[in-house]
């Protein structure tokens, strides 16, 4: 899992790469990034996934937030990714939710 975070110079915002490895993830066939930013709504940010196995999505967020997020795997696994800036309770269950600080 990697997260990598791209300031940008001519807007106050930050375009945020998220990628799963496919070591981590060798039998997935879909994931999808959830979180705040898009409502926690499973098809509005598919991953896309390389001829490598790896996941991958980016998204542009505003400069001086913070998200809630999660990945879902083939519909039905939620993951945390590792390289968080930090974790918080979840609203709607007893898990934890990753959480980017931009």
């Amino acid at each position: 899992m990697s997260i990598s975070k791209q300031y940008l110079k001519t807007k106050p915002a930050c375009k945020v790469t998220f990628k799963l490895t496919a070591d981590r993830l060798p039998a997935a066939t879909q994931v999808a990034l959830l979180g705040e930013f898009n409502n926690w709504d499973p098809e509005a940010l598919v991953m896309k996934k390389s001829k490598s196995g790896d996941f991958s999505a980016s998204i542009t967020l505003p400069k001086d937030s913070e998200f809630q997020f999660r990945y879902l795997v083939d519909g039905g696994t939620w993951l945390n990714d590792d390289e968080a800036d930090g974790y918080l309770p979840s609203r709607v269950s007893y898990d934890e939710n990753s959480v980017i600080k931009l």
